[in-house]
């Protein structure tokens, strides 16, 4: 009998030990935790978007048409992948220069280019890109998020409902690429020479002749001899669209773009047509971006100058101070008539010139007081 009942025993208390876990395990299932960490996730229910972002920049081109690349893989993945950008080229959708029209008539939600392209719409526009002699990218920076300069580049923009954000800097250009070799101010009369922006009023009013090409017929133009000269940004870009095959003499520094400030703009009403989350991404992404950009010509430039250098082919020359001052003059020129002549190149300008004496009081006994240092103690730079 003890024999029959032992079996029945185990079996109920394995039972029992069934229904205990399983309790357990439902509880342990229903128990939220006390603290836990939210991992984002895409809401199935969100309304998606899809964007197009045009460029001045050729297709491909590294440095600058990577950026707004870059710029929409970013929004992608902080959306994900409720904001979608496609980015086209320069002529892929509009032509390189009605890129800011596109933009601003709701052909394409954004754009990417440089702000002095749009000089003849609005003389201003030159600020926001490089002024001649002036500001460098750290400076330019500066002033546009932490000198009031960003206020103004809205308020200009603002009648044609776009919106614009610092797109990245190339840092200081070189001179540009030359066919002639400069020995004073009277080798610029005649010139010509692919410039644009108020450097191409400078250049002009120093005797030469400003000419204005987009960057897919730059190369042809100079093998041609349709432009003598032709400056781009440096040698990381140049060297890519092969400035060197093309021109004996690559000239330095670029007094003409000590730190051009590239753009994104946005058409006004299709930013306000976006939830706050995704227009807090897309100010994010535009000032990671921006600074991305501007290290990867820092980086990029070093490597290309070896490569061009390397080849032999080019004479790589400082620009004679007799030039210089030519150019200068000139700028001051320019500058004085821009601002007397246009109410928000006023406005703008006297913002822009007293950031500018200021900073440069400042980077007078840091940045230029270090480089100098620095100079004196280290070895001279091997060529």
């Amino acid at each position: 009998m003890e024999k029959r009942i032992l079996p029945g025993i185990v079996i109920l208390l394995v039972l029992l030990l069934v229904m205990v876990l399983a309790a357990w395990t439902l509880q342990t299932a229903q128990r939220k935790p006390e603290q836990t960490t939210p991992v984002p996730s895409a809401n199935l229910d969100a309304p998606l978007y899809d964007w197009k972002l045009v460029t001045t920049w050729p297709k491909g081109l590294p440095g600058l048409y990577s950026a707004p690349e870059k710029f929409a893989e970013r929004v992608f993945a902080m959306s994900h992948g409720r904001l979608r950008i496609r980015v086209y080229g320069a002529g892929e959708l509009v032509p390189p220069f009605e890129v800011f029209t596109a933009v601003s008539q709701g052909a394409a939600q954004m754009g990417h280019g440089a702000a002095y392209y749009w000089k003849g719409k609005m003389p201003a526009a030159v600020f926001f890109t490089a002024i001649p002699f002036a500001m460098n990218a750290q400076e330019m920076n500066g002033w546009l998020h932490h000198g009031g300069g960003m206020a103004l580049w809205e308020k200009l923009y603002a009648p044609y409902g776009v919106i614009p954000f610092a797109g990245g800097s190339t840092g200081v250009q070189m001179g540009g690429w030359f066919n002639r070799e400069l020995r004073d101010r009277e080798d610029l009369v005649g010139l010509k020479m692919r410039i644009p922006g108020l450097a191409g009023e400078v250049f002009s009013g120093a005797g030469g002749t400003a000419v204005t090409i987009a960057g897919s017929e730059i190369y042809t133009s100079m093998q041609t001899g349709v432009i003598d000269a032709v400056e781009w940004v440096g040698p990381y870009n140049d060297r890519i669209l092969g400035l060197q095959e093309v021109g004996q003499y690559y000239y330095y520094p670029g007094w003409h773009e000590p730190g051009a400030m590239l753009e994104f703009t946005v058409n006004q009403a299709a930013f306000e047509s976006l939830p706050s989350d995704l227009q807090a991404i897309i100010r994010n992404a535009t000032e990671a971006v921006s600074q991305d950009t501007l290290d990867e010509f820092t980086a990029a430039n070093n490597e290309s100058l070896r490569r061009i250098r390397a080849t032999g082919r080019n004479d790589i020359r400082q620009l004679p101070d007799d030039v210089l001052q030519a150019l200068y003059d000139s700028s001051e020129v320019a500058i004085a008539n821009l601002m007397a002549t246009d109410a928000a190149a006023r406005e703008i300008g006297e913002s822009y010139f007293q950031f500018f004496d200021d900073v440069r009081a400042y980077h007078e006994i840091s940045e230029r007081a270090y480089l100098n240092a620095r100079d004196r103690v280290l070895p001279p730079i091997a060529e």
